[in-house]
């Protein structure tokens, strides 16, 4: 059974992190694929979404395979403490970084969706334990909050459901994270699948970012979705993050 830690992060908050071990029905060969090296597998959710629904999917794949995998909510969202104005792309990154060092793996498989994948971009630069990076549909460029940054200096905030919302302070913090300093220095392999029907984050953004990075990328553009996959792709996702994973050897 998956089990439930509150990881300590900041101001005497927590955030919720779910660890499932390695699926013992896994076979011994996989274990020895996978689990002789070692690597964790540590999902970061995207903008408005939290650890549930796909994260929990993704997590027991990967766990059949023999890796250690873990979800988490950041600051403001799920079952974690914290405020959703305060869950800027610093404090994502401080939480995710909380997350690392209260599991300490000895080395990591960061899985970034949307947001969540610029978050774990950015994070990586800092962390020697981090091997690859899977980010499905990931946030490179800020200029994909275009339109909540308009809304923010028209209205003063940006409103969205369950009375969440953002101001001026997300994009003061997030315009001090250019993707510029990830492409310049990002070192391990990177895949990159995303929907060319995506409305949400354009995938051309994924197609710039492949081209700058300086660094082993392979990138796969899935016909027919948007930024939600369906049930089919999400399937092709986790063969294909899988596949990647066992091809690198970690």
């Amino acid at each position: 059974m998956p089990e439930t830690h509150d990881v300590p992060v900041s101001d005497g908050e927590s955030v919720l992190a779910v660890h499932h071990r390695p699926d013992s029905s896994a076979t011994a060969s996989e274990r020895a694929d996978h689990g002789a090296n070692d690597a964790w597998f540590v999902c970061c959710h995207g903008f408005l979404s939290d650890k549930s629904g796909s994260y929990e999917r993704r997590c027991r794949r990967v766990a059949a395979e023999g890796y250690e995998a873990v979800r988490f909510d950041f600051r403001g969202c799920g079952d974690a403490d914290g405020s959703f104005a305060d869950a800027t792309l610093g404090n994502r990154i401080a939480d995710l970084e909380a997350v690392l060092e209260y599991f300490d793996p000895p080395s990591t498989v960061l899985f970034g969706s949307s947001f969540g994948g610029k978050v774990a971009f950015h994070a990586a630069l800092d962390r020697e334990d981090v091997a690859a990076i899977v980010a499905r549909a990931p946030v490179t460029y800020a200029r994909a909050f275009d339109d909540y940054r308009a809304t923010v200096e028209r209205e003063g905030e940006c409103r969205f459901d369950e009375g969440r919302s953002v101001d001026g302070r997300f994009f003061e913090d997030l315009d001090a994270y250019a993707f510029e300093d990830v492409t310049d220095a990002l070192s391990v392999p990177v895949l990159i699948v995303h929907g060319r029907e995506d409305t949400s984050v354009a995938i051309e953004d994924s197609f710039e970012a492949a081209r700058h990075l300086e660094t082993d990328v392979l990138l796969r553009a899935v016909p027919g979705e948007g930024h939600r996959f369906s049930s089919v792709a999400e399937d092709r996702l986790l063969e294909s993050t899988v596949d990647w994973l066992a091809r690198l050897d970690v």
